[in-house]
């Protein structure tokens, strides 16, 4: 497996857990990036939803989630904004990485959960891990909404993810969050530096104040970023695997098809299936952290570690 941090401590604590909390921006960047949060917001085109591809969902976003904007130049100045900040702590963190994705994410007073998921697959994870690099600008805690993971739970679950894929956890949600999750008290300007595919979740935020971060998604540098998309008006039991770049998900729409001229890497047979809580459990074991016991005194140790 190829490595992800320059730093050879930081390496094997997020190869054992699924991520890390390491010290970021400084406070000029925070307050930076804030300023450049509201001074572009005007050029938000709104937020894509089902309802404009016709697609039937119940699903209600409840946050501001610059992905999944209608305004492709507006996402692009976000991208650039974030990156700009974010590289030279990037570059000295990471061995050789690219970003693809960057997003502000704000969430309003008694709304903004994100219900329990895995990040989609963006390389092939058997060879590569791609992370994702979520720092608050606010300090963040369970009141307003921060994030909470099951430590120990990436590359166990659900290895074909996209958007149009069922997870495997889905019927498991409500068990996973009330017994496995760990919230994670974060100061604006620190990092949690995570596998996309370990499961986390957020609340909603229960404050009056500003609860916003930022998310920034990076891969390889060597390697394309992967897609798994599946019709579900063709063939539920088909995945392609679409090769893809940064440009793809400044256009993307989660609920349209992709372009056919989108290069097809592959394609092969999955039928989505419904996990047990008992599976899910015997799936953790071995990782130390496979019983909400050891969670919640996990919990404790975290914040002896690292004084947040």
């Amino acid at each position: 497996m190829r490595r992800i941090f320059n730093n050879s401590v930081l390496e094997a604590d997020f190869r054992e857990k699924g991520y890390v909390i390491v010290p970021f921006i400084e406070e000029e960047a925070i307050a930076s990036l804030t300023e450049d949060y509201f001074r572009t917001l005007d050029e938000s085109g709104g937020r894509l939803g089902p309802a404009d591809e016709k697609f039937s969902s119940n699903q209600e976003i409840t946050y501001d989630f610059t992905f999944i904007d209608k305004n492709i130049a507006y996402k692009e100045k976000v991208f650039d904004l974030i990156t700009a900040v974010f590289k030279s702590h990037t570059t000295t963190l990471l061995d050789n990485y690219k970003p693809i994705i960057a997003n502000f994410i704000r969430k309003k007073t008694d709304g903004g959960e994100v219900p329990m998921h895995q990040n989609w697959a963006f390389v092939d994870e058997e060879k590569y891990t791609s992370v994702s690099i979520w720092c608050p600008l606010v300090d963040s805690n369970r009141e307003n909404g921060t994030l909470e993971v099951v430590p120990g739970s990436h590359k166990r679950y659900g290895k074909t993810r996209g958007p149009m894929i069922k997870s495997e956890l889905l019927e498991i949600e409500d068990d996973i969050i009330r017994d496995f999750m760990v919230p994670l008290e974060v100061k604006a300007g620190q990092a949690v530096i995570l596998d996309d595919s370990i499961v986390h979740y957020s609340s909603p935020n229960h404050t009056s104040g500003l609860r916003l971060a930022i998310q920034l998604i990076m891969i390889p540098e060597e390697v394309p970023s992967i897609h798994y998309h599946m019709d579900l008006s063709k063939d539920r039991k088909k995945v392609e695997v679409l090769l893809v770049d940064k440009d793809f998900y400044m256009a993307f729409n989660p609920w349209k098809k992709p372009s056919p001229d989108i290069p097809r890497q592959s394609q092969f047979e999955y039928e989505p299936f419904s996990m047990s809580i008992s599976e899910f459990k015997k799936g953790l074991q071995g990782s130390g952290f496979d019983a909400p016991a050891q969670d919640k005194k996990y919990k404790g140790i975290l914040h002896k570690l690292f004084k947040i």
